[in-house]
């Protein structure tokens, strides 16, 4: 199966669990872990449902992917994620060692994978990874509209 099909497989496992996030009024975001085409973790934002600020998608996904294998280090690791982290996701991204990103939707706002920072391309820093812009982007940037319409409408 060709690369991209395999990361448009992955990402729909993502925006599932994006989808899931939004059912309990979390920002649809998720994640989903893979090394050698096994799913490691697959995390949403839980941040309104556990009452926890460091529950992105990202940081859900990586913690237990870490418990699954029994190490921290994801230097084998590809993550799918629905929306361009942020400063604090893209800095978990990078101390796991992860060695690619794909990314659905940036983020203007707040993306650290391009938009407004580079963490995850900075020489300077510990490790850079390898990053996929712009799989299922329309999917994903959609579902962040329809989720902050619905509150402004309210």
């Amino acid at each position: 199966m060709p690369e991209d099909a395999i990361d448009a497989a992955f990402m729909e496992r993502a925006l599932t669990a994006a989808r899931a996030a939004a059912l309990h009024d979390d920002v649809p975001v998720g994640c989903v872990l893979v090394a050698g085409g096994e799913v490691l973790a697959v995390g949403e934002n839980r941040r309104e449902i556990d009452r926890d600020p460091t529950a992105h998608a990202e940081i859900v996904a990586l913690r237990a992917a870490a418990r699954y294998r029994g190490r921290w280090r994801m230097d084998d690791v590809t993550a799918y994620v629905t929306l361009e982290p942020c400063v604090m996701c893209a800095g978990a991204l990078l101390n796991a060692r992860v060695a690619r990103v794909v990314i659905g939707a940036m983020d203007e706002k707040a993306g650290a994978v391009g938009s407004r920072y580079n963490v995850l391309s900075d020489p300077r820093l510990l490790h850079e990874a390898a990053l996929t812009y712009d799989v299922a982007h329309e999917e994903s940037a959609s579902l962040m509209r329809e989720f902050f319409q619905v509150r402004r409408d309210q």
